[in-house]
């Protein structure tokens, strides 16, 4: 058989590619066109990036298509799923999708599938969503900072549940108590607190926990597959594994930033480490490492959620966005930490299995061709080398214990200079 590419050397023998699939995998292959010597080199799943803003269109002087899908790249990302927000205008029925995939096209260095949104409003349009091929329905159980995106409230989640279920698509919510966040931060700025421990205390880990008990609830009277997103407390991931042994579908990611920084780099690095939910304590954080390592946290991904300098430049730090660019270290962060076997679960197989993304995620005869080659060894993020339009990832100056050396989406080197764009829109694979 003649390949178009053979990848030689690696752990797993010669992987030989032909026309964008894995066509054969054995200790030695003949007959590529081309060959990639990998000598040194694992060769691993391209990481499928669950939760990704690429704020196109309408934003994308915050990131866009066409940088943010290279910054992943270049971090060993070959296929994202897009969130409904921060575009403009947001993934919220059959129009918006559209314009989000016209703006996709001929720009994205990476396949691409698509969130759609839940807000207050007609639930039919979730149909159009479906239609038209989202992984599933993404709400906001508190003010979501945008002001397109209005957060869900019980009754409308609750509908959009039930909708979602007849549907066959998960919904994914964004769990924190509205209320109480809300009670704690009108606080801190009566007592003229704006600093970033006021806005710390504001998001207290029972705010997560209260919401993720709810949307549960919602979730098991709707009969609804459930994700909890960015996940930031050993807490919350107990609530969905609890909720889970007793039969409900549900599934938890976390993401680098709450696996190695902490409240005190928040303190230390200010604005580029603000997210929501927030960092936590060290202690925190350590107990969210167990969770993961116990296999009770389904997949990790970056919530890349960049921003221009100036939205990150206020006095007020209620005010300054939260968001962390972070997309570029999604595999990198984890390498070094876990088994390769695990990370590849977290980062390719397991995002692909619950979003039902054909061909995607596992290096397996018939599967695309979307490959990463690794090199273990400690390796410092520099400034200069992030992709991202900005350029303010909270990770410059920390050392991983490896990096992606070369990246192949359906075969293509995306990385090679000169190479065009060529992502592709993916659907999921309806269930019956």
């Amino acid at each position: 058989m003649t390949f178009d590419l053979v990848i030689a050397g690696t752990q797993l023998g010669a992987v030989g590619i032909a026309d964008g699939v894995i066509a054969e995998i054995a200790p030695e292959l003949d007959g590529g066109r081309r060959q990639i010597e990998a000598r040194g080199l694992l060769v691993l799943p391209g990481a499928i990036d669950a939760h990704v803003h690429l704020d196109d269109p309408g934003r994308a002087d915050w990131e866009g298509f066409e940088s943010g899908t290279l910054a992943l790249a270049a971090g060993g990302t070959t296929c994202l799923i897009d969130m409904p927000l921060n575009s403009s205008p947001p993934t919220v029925d059959g129009a918006s999708f559209d314009a989000k995939v016209a703006a996709a096209r001929g720009r994205a260095a990476i396949d691409f599938a698509l969130w759609g949104g839940i807000v207050p409003g007609d639930v039919d349009r979730l149909d159009e969503l479906a239609e038209r091929g989202v992984v599933g329905f993404k709400a906001f159980m508190c003010p979501s900072g945008i002001d397109d995106f209005a957060m869900a409230d019980e009754l409308t989640l609750a509908r959009a549940m039930e909708r979602a279920a007849r549907l066959g698509l998960p919904v994914a919510v964004h769990a924190e108590d509205a209320q109480l966040v809300a009670a704690l931060t009108e606080q801190a700025r009566a007592a003229g607190r704006r600093d970033v421990r006021a806005f710390l205390d504001s998001r207290p880990i029972e705010a997560e926990c209260r919401a993720i008990a709810s949307a549960l609830e919602l979730a098991r009277a709707a009969g609804c597959a459930l994700h909890v997103v960015h996940v930031s407390s050993a807490r919350g991931v107990r609530l969905c594994a609890e909720a889970r042994a007793a039969g409900l579908d549900v599934t938890c990611e976390t993401c680098p930033h709450y696996l190695l920084l902490c409240d005190e780099d928040v303190e230390r690095l200010g604005a580029v480490a603000k997210c929501a939910p927030p960092l936590r304590s060290a202690t925190d954080r350590d107990e969210l490492w167990a969770e993961l390592r116990a296999g009770r946290i389904a997949l990790v991904a970056s919530d890349h959620s960049p921003a221009p300098p100036e939205l990150k430049q206020r006095d007020d730090f209620f005010d300054v966005w939260g968001g962390i660019d972070g997309g570029q270290q999604l595999l990198g962060s984890l390498l070094g930490e876990l088994p390769l076997e695990q990370i590849s679960q977290l980062v390719s197989r397991s995002v692909a299995e619950r979003f039902r993304l054909p061909g995607k995620g596992s290096i397996e005869v018939g599967m695309d061709a979307d490959v990463v080659l690794v090199e273990l060894a400690p390796t410092r993020v520099e400034l200069a080398e992030l992709r991202s339009r900005h350029r303010q990832s909270p990770y410059v100056g920390r050392s991983f214990g490896g990096r992606a050396v070369d990246v192949l989406v359906r075969g293509r080197r995306v990385l090679e200079p000169g190479v065009r764009p060529g992502g592709r829109l993916v659907r999921p694979v309806r269930s019956a």
